[in-house]
């Protein structure tokens, strides 16, 4: 008896729920426009009649977590009403047909993204680092945050007019495949660069999921609410912090963990000249009662004793890809 309903169940994110959820207790079921082995069924989520189906004959799901989505890679190789079609007109069809069944559905996380900030996230060099809370107000610089803008409203919006619980997760970056900046790639190993960003940009995937989790069963209590869910910084939110994030981001990171310098060091690995941005995650931590535990310092303890850095998920995951075709970094 299916208690979730998983939207994207074929992708990063997707895939790591429907394997973790049964150890939560939750019976999935999966969704997604490509077949896998983590999707229980084949379809579009703008197919309504299916949606009305699903939720209608599975009288026990309580949960919908949406995950669907076109993302930032496919800007250049989707059309702009794709990112329509599927961003918005998705979720809304999803929350219209779960506000049918609002005395019995008790959470609906809609999985947004931090690139929803978009020009808010990088402040000229020279500028101190910009602090990214939930205070802080989207600048979206292409259709997949503009998109996701619009879909984050509709959830607002349909939560406003028929009590429907949602919450609204903004995750950073937890995919594993290499970043799609090409001087990003050049300028240290991708084990190297992918630990600097714990710092103040990534979570581990299976932070990810824990913190749905929590969402789950703080959404009726909480009824609405937006969260940045990254793993928690080290940095400090003030001025003399964030200019010498601007100037000097090793020596800061390195004074802010004890011990940082030395395991960096044995294993030939460098802490970013700059740091652009932080994303502060600790109102998820408070009102979700969340607790991530990839976090920068215990991920750096964990080098220190020669252990991984990341989660037994990530491999259970894996590359997932978000292109066919050779398209570089993203390719499947």
């Amino acid at each position: 008896m299916y208690t979730v309903l998983v939207t994207g169940s074929s992708g990063h994110l997707g895939t790591a729920l429907m394997l973790s959820l049964p150890t939560h207790g939750h019976v999935p079921l999966g969704i997604d426009i490509l077949p896998s082995p983590t999707a229980n069924l084949t379809m579009d989520i703008t197919d309504r009649a299916q949606i009305a189906s699903i939720l209608t004959s599975h009288p026990t799901i309580t949960h919908i977590i949406h995950t669907a989505t076109l993302h930032k890679p496919h800007v250049d190789s989707h059309p702009k009403q794709s990112f329509i079609d599927t961003n918005i007109t998705g979720t809304l069809v999803l929350l219209e047909e779960a506000a049918k069944h609002v005395e019995r559905i008790k959470s609906f996380i809609f999985v947004s993204t931090t690139s929803t900030f978009g020009s808010a996230l990088s402040p000229k060099p020279g500028s101190p680092a910009a602090w990214i809370d939930e205070k802080v107000v989207p600048i979206p610089k292409n259709i997949y945050g503009v998109t996701k803008c619009a879909a984050e409203d509709m959830c607002r919006l349909i939560h406003a007019q028929t009590g429907l619980p949602v919450l609204i997760l903004r995750t950073s970056r937890f995919f594993p495949e290499e970043d799609d900046d090409e001087g990003r790639r050049a300028c240290m190993d991708d084990a190297n660069l992918k630990v600097c960003e714990l710092a103040y940009r990534r979570a581990d995937i299976a932070d990810v999921v824990s913190a749905v989790v929590c969402g789950m069963g703080r959404a009726a209590a909480i009824q609405f609410g937006r969260y940045i869910i990254s793993a928690t910084s080290p940095f400090r939110r003030d001025a003399e912090t964030l200019a010498r994030l601007d100037s000097d981001a090793a020596a800061a990171f390195f004074e802010s963990i004890p011990g940082a310098q030395e395991v960096f060091e044995h294993r030939g690995w460098r802490f970013l000249a700059r740091v652009d941005r932080v994303y502060d995650s600790s109102e998820a931590v408070r009102e979700l009662e969340w607790e991530p535990e990839w976090t920068i310092e215990k991920v750096v303890e964990r080098l220190g004793r020669g252990e991984d850095w990341r989660s037994e998920l990530t491999y259970l995951v894996g590359k997932k890809g978000y292109h066919a075709k050779p398209t570089g970094v993203y390719t499947t």
